[in-house]
């Protein structure tokens, strides 16, 4: 965000990303060829010129799930395993007003039984939309996963603690989802666990279980008295019903019965993965046609402040677009500039969310190359776009390329602006009041995406083909 003299050029279309990607929205391209394209700023010359069409698509897939992960591993300890009593698990999410958290940890002295919210999850926001903070032990439930009979809780042979194998107790007869209710005594939820929720900046929380129990919190008339192991588990964050199990159906067989038989997670996150992650809106970009490399940025150098950070940052082409086509026909080998900014059948320049295309056409000769950049909507100052060479628009032998190029397209970070959460951040443009909002980059330096935050591969957001005009 170090560049501030032209942010309110850029509100109009910060504002119009903004109503995409919480509301759905347009867009259209503008010229075959754009600025420069093929006209007094195109090739000139040299071999034949080939007109290519360009198809940008957005397949990013819906999702369930804002985030998915496994806590596995106690605080202070350097391995995954159990968490006995005084230990903690931790983990961190992203979340807006609405988002709702659900988790699952297995009771270890049981059969099948494990600990979660209700089917709507945790809240992370009151009504009002401020931030939960503080103990919210008293959402948690014991649950019955209907995939093994229970046995006396602390003294069962065939519960995780004694059993020789896993999957060794007999069936439940009822295999339905539902409240603990079989006639043994079961320890108040607040004595075998306490979940608190600490908000963070940048729409992000901190989650801590924490195991409180001892020995003597189980007292099996069968067995010695017990403390009550709690296993890894899964968690995600979602805005629907029942994400993980409804409760008086049966057991979903989506990993749910290793869960709370055996306190492994794995399946349940191996479902949950591909239902998970970011969704977001491309924005319009600037498509050039060149001969030398690095039009639009150099791999570890500083933004060139000539309209990439403003892209990047507002989904705003325009002066970036004006600055390439100052440089059309110079000592940098730009043969032609155009903004794409209209999806295929929309009427008005907008963002381009799932399901919509961007399609374009450029005109090169032999040796010449395509490069393109695009704001993820969903990002403080990340951009897609093709290597700084950008994209070979002819083979060895001098033939048009023609198909699907979309692995060949990154995620690049502008270096600009520091990265919140993705999809969450209160400084991205679908939330800030107005472009160049949030604090800079300490890199400050074009890189590819590397925050700690996870982000889908481009080819899963992007599909580009290339199309030689015949």
């Amino acid at each position: 965000m170090k560049i501030r003299s032209r942010a309110l050029s850029a509100l109009p279309l910060v504002l119009t990303l903004a109503a995409a990607c919480s509301d759905g929205g347009g867009g259209d391209t503008t010229g075959a060829d754009g600025m420069g394209g093929g006209g007094a700023g195109g090739p000139a010359g040299g071999d034949a010129a080939t007109r290519f069409e360009v198809t940008i698509e957005n397949v990013t897939p819906a999702r369930d799930y804002r985030v998915a992960g496994v806590f596995s591993t106690p605080v202070g300890e350097s391995m995954p395993g159990p968490l006995f009593p005084e230990k903690s698990f931790e983990f961190r999410v992203g979340a807006l007003p609405g988002d709702r958290l659900s988790f699952t940890t297995m009771f270890g002295q049981s059969n099948d039984l494990f600990y979660a919210p209700d089917g709507a999850g945790i809240a992370l926001h009151d009504e009002a939309g401020n931030p939960v903070s503080g103990d919210v032990t008293d959402q948690v439930i014991l649950w019955d996963a209907g995939s093994e009979a229970n046995e006396e809780p602390g003294a069962g042979p065939n519960q995780a603690p004694r059993q020789g194998a896993a999957n060794t107790g007999a069936p439940d007869p009822d295999d339905t989802v539902r409240l603990v209710e079989d006639g043994y005594t079961y320890p108040p939820v607040e004595e075998v666990l306490q979940v608190t929720v600490t908000p963070e900046p940048g729409n992000e929380f901190t989650i801590r279980i924490t195991n409180v129990s001892e020995v003597g919190t189980l007292m099996p008339e069968g067995g010695e008295p017990a403390a009550v192991p709690l296993s890894p588990g899964l968690f995600v964050v979602h805005t629907m019903e029942n994400p993980l199990f409804t409760v008086g159906q049966a057991n979903p067989g989506e990993g749910l019965e290793a869960q709370a038989e055996d306190g492994n997670p794995m399946m349940l996150h191996e479902r949950a993965t591909p239902r998970a992650g970011l969704t977001s809106p491309a924005a319009p970009g600037v498509a050039v046609v060149h001969g030398a490399a690095a039009p639009l940025f150099r791999s570890g150098g500083a933004d060139r402040g000539n309209g990439l950070e403003m892209l990047a940052e507002d989904g705003n082409p325009t002066t970036l677009a004006e600055s390439l086509e100052a440089e059309v026909g110079g000592e940098s080998g730009i043969s032609s500039v155009l903004v794409y900014n209209t999806p295929v059948g929309a009427s008005t320049p907008g963002p381009l969310l799932p399901g919509a295309k961007f399609s374009f056409t450029v005109t090169a000769r032999p040796g010449e190359r395509l490069s393109f950049a695009s704001m993820l909507g969903q990002s403080n100052d990340l951009f897609f776009a093709p290597s700084e060479e950008g994209i070979a628009l002819f083979d060895a032998s001098g033939e048009p390329v023609s198909g699907d190029v979309s692995d060949e397209v990154s995620i690049w970070d502008t270096g600009t602006e520091a990265n919140q959460w993705p999809g969450v951040g209160p400084d991205q443009a679908p939330r800030q009041a107005g472009p160049q909002m949030g604090a800079d980059d300490p890199m400050d330096q074009v890189r590819s995406v590397n925050d700690g935050y996870l982000y889908p591969a481009a080819n899963q957001m992007l599909k580009v083909t290339i199309t030689p005009a015949r």
